[in-house]
C-alpha cells in the first residue's frame, strides 16, 4: 500500500494551473495509481475477505430476484408468448457487457467498477458521467427491488395469516397510497447487514441466494405440471417492436452482474476471481430467466400477465388449485428479493468510496470504520436515499430509469475496454475479449439499441438527471478533484 503521507517514487509532474479547461476535462487517472490506491479510505481501510465463490454469490444476489419475480408481469403484455426471445436479446446485451466488464475486472481490479475503468480510458468527465450513472443504475436500482419485495411479503402475509399490508402504507403516492412501508423497511434491514462489514454481509447473501434459485426451481416444478402448447400458438402478437420494448425492460433483469467490480478492493485474488465471477454469475442467471420465463407462459395465457402482481406464486396457485406451494413460493421471493437490495445497495456505497477517494464527491463518503472495514457514513446516507425513493415511487418508473442509467454505464465500458487495448498493450489482462475490438463494439451497438427502445418520458428523466450531474461536477468535482489539486498525491493525466 501507498503510504498517503509520503510522496510516491518517481512522481509524476502535476498538471499546470493553465492548463485548458478541455484538457482537464480529459484528465486520465493512471491504471497503476488506481490499483495502488486499492482499499485505502479515510481513517481506515477496506478489507480483503472474499472469495471465488463469495464474488460469484454476490453477483448472482444481485441479479437474481425481482426482474423474473416481478418485472416478468410487466414485460410479458408488452412481447406475448415471446418475452423468451425478450430475455434473449436482453442476456445478449449483457453477455457483451459482460465480456467487456471481465477484461477490465481483471485489469484494473479496484472499487469503483465502470467508473474506474473510465477514469483510466476516457477522461475524468466521461468517469464523472458513468459513475453518476451508476448512481442512478444502483440506487434506483434498489429501490425498484425494495418495490418488488413489498408484493411478495404481503402475497406471504395474505397466504399465512390471512391478512395484508393496507395499500395505503404498501403503496407510493403515485399508486394511490401513502407511503410504501415494506420497501422502506427491506432497505434499512440491508442497511444493518451491511455496516457489520463486506465478510458478514456476503455470508448473509450466500444464504439467500440459495434459498432463492431453489424457489425458481420450485416454480419451474409445479408450473410446468400445467404447461399448455397452446399458449404459444401466438408467439409474437404485438411483433418485434414489443419484443425490443420488453427487451429494453428486461434488461433490469440482468443489473447486477457487475456487482462482483465493484468489490474489486475487498477481494482476495482480484485478477483472476473477478472475471470468473462476473462470467459464472451471468451463465447461471441467464438459464433460470429463460427456463421460468418458458414455463410461466406455458401455464399462463400471455394476457393474464396484464396488471398481475406476485406473478409467479399467482401462477401456481392456479396450477394446483392450492395456496400453499404460492405461499412457499413467496416466502423464497422474500428472502431472495432481500439479497437483491442487500448486494446492489453494497455496490452503490463502494462506488461512491471510489468517487469520494477521488476528489469527486465528498471526503466523508470514503471515510472507512476501523472495526468493520465498512464506510458507515456513506452506507447510511446511500440507504436513507434509497429507502425514500422505495417509499414514495413506483416500481415501473424506477425500472425504466435504472434501465437507462445502467446501459449508459454499460456502453462506456465497452468503449473503455478498446480504447485500453490500445493505450496500454502492454497492461496485464487476466481475461481478454474474444475477436479483439468486434464484441466490444457489439455490445456498445447493443446497449444503444436497447436505449432507444425506451419511452420518451424515460429518455427525459435520464436528461434531467444528466443535467443535475454536470452542474454538482462543475460546481464541485471539477476544482476538487484530486488530479486537480494533487492532494498528497502527485498525479497528473498519462500523456
Amino acid at each position: 500500500m501507498l503510504d498517503q503521507g509520503a510522496p510516491p517514487q518517481n512522481p509524476i509532474p502535476a498538471a499546470p494551473a493553465s492548463q485548458g479547461v478541455a484538457a482537464r476535462l480529459m484528465r486520465r487517472k493512471p491504471v497503476e495509481r488506481l490499483v495502488a490506491e486499492g482499499g485505502q479510505g479515510e481513517g481506515g481501510q477496506l478489507r480483503r475477505s472474499l472469495g471465488l465463490w463469495q464474488l460469484t454469490m454476490i453477483s448472482i444476489g444481485a441479479t437474481l430476484g425481482t426482474g423474473i419475480f416481478v418485472v416478468l408481469g410487466d414485460a410479458v403484455p408488452e412481447a406475448g408468448p415471446a418475452v423468451t426471445l425478450a430475455f434473449v436479446i436482453a442476456g445478449l446485451t449483457a453477455l457483451f457487457s459482460a465480456l467487456s466488464y471481465a477484461e477490465l475486472a481483471g485489469s484494473i481490479p479496484v472499487a469503483g467498477s465502470s467508473y474506474s475503468y473510465a477514469y483510466a480510458t476516457l477522461g475524468e468527465l466521461v468517469a464523472w458521467v458513468c459513475g453518476w450513472c451508476l448512481v442512478l443504475e444502483y440506487g434506483v436500482s434498489v429501490a425498484a427491488v425494495a418495490v418488488g419485495w413489498g408484493e411478495y411479503l404481503n402475497e406471504l402475509l395474505d397466504g399465512t395469516i390471512g391478512v395484508t399490508i393496507p395499500s395505503a402504507l404498501s403503496s407510493a403516492p403515485g399508486e394511490g397510497g401513502i407511503i410504501n412501508l415494506p420497501a422502506l423497511i427491506v432497505v434499512l434491514l440491508a442497511m444493518v447487514f451491511l455496516l457489520g462489514g463486506a465478510r458478514e454481509s456476503a455470508r448473509a447473501n450466500t444464504i439467500m441466494v440459495c434459498v432463492k434459485i431453489a424457489a425458481l426451481v420450485l416454480f419451474c416444478s409445479i408450473g410446468f405440471m400445467g404447461f399448455k402448447s397452446g399458449n404459444y400458438r401466438d408467439f409474437m402478437p404485438l411483433g418485434m417492436s414489443g419484443v425490443s420494448a420488453a427487451g429494453a425492460t428486461l434488461f433490469f433483469s440482468y443489473i447486477g452482474f457487475d456487482a462482483a467490480s465493484t468489490a474489486g478492493e475487498e477481494a482476495k485474488n482480484p485478477k483472476r476471481d473477478l472475471p470468473r465471477a462476473i462470467m459464472l454469475s451471468l451463465i447461471i442467471v441467464t438459464a433460470l430467466y429463460v427456463l421460468v420465463a418458458g414455463v410461466a407462459v406455458g401455464a399462463w395465457n400471455w394476457k393474464k400477465f396484464d396488471g398481475s402482481e406476485a406473478t409467479l406464486a399467482a401462477i401456481m396457485n392456479d396450477v394446483t388449485g392450492q395456496s400453499f406451494w404460492g405461499t412457499m413460493l413467496a416466502l423464497g421471493a422474500v428472502i431472495s428479493i432481500a439479497s437483491v437490495v442487500l448486494t446492489v445497495l453494497y455496490g452503490q456505497t463502494r462506488i461512491l468510496f471510489a468517487m469520494s477517494r477521488d476528489g469527486l464527491v465528498p471526503k466523508a463518503l470514503g471515510k472507512v470504520h476501523q472495526k468493520t472495514g465498512a464506510p458507515r457514513l456513506n452506507t447510511v446516507l446511500v440507504s436513507l436515499f434509497c429507502g425514500v425513493l422505495a417509499a414514495l415511487i413506483p416500481l415501473g418508473k424506477l425500472v425504466d430509469a435504472t434501465s437507462i442509467g445502467t446501459l449508459f454505464a454499460f456502453g462506456l465500458v465497452n468503449i473503455a475496454v478498446v480504447v485500453l487495448r490500445y493505450r496500454r498493450p502492454e497492461l496485464e489482462r487476466t481475461f481478454k475479449v474474444p475477436f479483439g475490438p468486434v464484441l466490444p463494439v457489439l455490445g456498445f451497438l447493443f446497449c444503444a439499441y436497447n436505449m432507444f427502445s425506451l419511452d420518451t418520458v424515460t429518455w427525459v428523466v435520464f436528461g434531467c438527471w444528466m443535467a443535475a450531474g454536470l452542474v454538482f461536477y462543475f460546481l464541485y468535482g471539477y476544482r476538487r478533484s484530486r488530479l486537480a489539486t494533487n492532494e498528497d498525491l502527485a498525479v497528473t493525466a498519462e500523456k
